[in-house]
């Protein structure tokens, strides 16, 4: 058998049509098949590769981490040095309310952990989340997801969870004070990259300092310098209590975290002891990888030309099937406003060699997330792909 049917035998399947590309490599912007065609990645793997593919540095890291140990204990028991340095770096790009770091191995095991973090400290065990929002797909995670298409299958979820719409204001009464946290990401990631308005995301800090609700901003998309900052709540200046990361943070390895004030997040510690566990979360090479991401972030200042790449996206895309441009920085949204067109150019672009993709809870709009690295030249050239695929 051929790896194309070994993958269709053993690999379990999420889709009925995967895209099935063999992989031969990839290195910076481009992904190499098997038959050796280059493709320009357009999606950094849902906003994972914010550097790039195999970025030099975060392979050294890598090779050196390997070459002194790799897991030796389940975590928060051993003093590892990379995990120790990561949270010291994060700690140090954060308010100094957040300064305490519980580290995973994915987002959704980030949002989980938040979870269970926020009911133990406020001792309630109400939730609220956003219609339309997504942070995860394990059964709590999942429990935070308003679309029925993809929740009902899986009933019972948790109890106790509420949901209202991203950007409304005057529904901001539901929380109350049985509500241990709210959940919210600063741009809805499988909405279509909706950002939050500036006023609803003030007023729903007050309402949770009013009520005591813990609010936890889900930056697993939006964050390690995505919007142009290295977290998106620096852009609209409210912290969260509680932050979430992932994707983009380990340099293509996998890692997640949640962070929050150190009083905060010891009542996981006591009461019952070990009050959230995992084996590999922090695992030393992937804690190595994040390291060497954020400082070829910082160092290199990848941050400071995303805004003005934001802009020449929004320059090139121009055609009468675009009815609009949502997101920020180098994470938009182009709304077509049909799915079978959508769905055309994706396929178009995917000849051409562009890879390009839609949107969970939105598939009448192409998602653009190229990794940060993206040179002005190639947007242009991006750009022109799916402008002419657009007919």
């Amino acid at each position: 058998m051929n790896q194309r049917q070994l993958f269709l035998n053993h690999i379990a399947q999420t889709s009925l049509a995967p895209v099935g590309l063999q992989i031969k490599k990839a290195k910076g912007i481009y992904i190499t098949s098997l038959d050796g065609k280059r493709y320009i990645d357009l999606i950094s793997g849902i906003s994972v590769n914010n550097i790039g593919h195999r970025n030099d540095a975060v392979v050294k890291a890598v090779r050196k981490q390997t070459s002194k140990y790799l897991h030796t204990m389940v975590y928060g028991e051993h003093i590892q040095y990379p995990q120790v340095r990561l949270a010291q770096i994060l700690s140090s790009l954060l308010p100094s309310g957040l300064d305490s770091v519980y580290f995973t191995n994915s987002g959704t095991e980030a949002t989980e952990g938040a979870m269970k973090l926020a009911k133990r400290y406020t001792g309630k065990t109400n939730i609220v989340a956003m219609k339309n929002a997504y942070h995860g797909s394990t059964q709590g995670a999942l429990s935070l997801m308003s679309n029925e298409y993809f929740t009902a299958a899986y009933r019972p979820l948790l109890p106790d969870v509420s949901f209202i719409d991203f950007n409304s204001v005057s529904q901001l009464e539901r929380i109350n004070y049985q509500t241990a946290c709210v959940f919210v990401e600063i741009i809805q990631s499988e909405a279509g990259y909706i950002s939050g308005d500036f006023e609803f995301l003030k007023a729903l800090k007050k309402r949770c300092e009013q009520t005591g609700a813990l609010l936890v901003m889900d930056e697993i998309q939006t964050g390690i310098g995505r919007t142009g900052n290295m977290f998106a709540f620096e852009q609209v200046g409210i912290e969260p209590d509680i932050l979430l990361l992932a994707k983009g943070l380990g340099g293509g390895m996998p890692i997640g975290c949640f962070i929050a004030n150190k009083n905060v997040m010891h009542s996981l510690s006591d009461n019952p002891v070990l009050g959230h566990l995992t084996t590999f979360g922090g695992h030393p090479v992937s804690c190595a990888a994040a390291i060497a991401t954020l400082e070829e972030i910082t160092s290199k200042k990848l941050m400071d030309s995303v805004l003005r790449k934001e802009q020449l996206f929004r320059k090139y895309l121009v055609h009468p099937k675009i009815q609009t441009i949502t997101g920020k920085g180098l994470m938009l949204g182009v709304h077509l406003g049909n799915e079978k067109l959508v769905l055309e150019v994706i396929l178009k672009c995917f000849e051409k060699g562009l890879l390009i993709d839609w949107f969970l809870f939105n598939d009448k709009a192409l998602r653009i997330a190229p990794p940060l690295i993206i040179t002005e030249g190639e947007i242009k050239k991006v750009c022109k792909i799916i402008t002419d695929s657009l007919g």
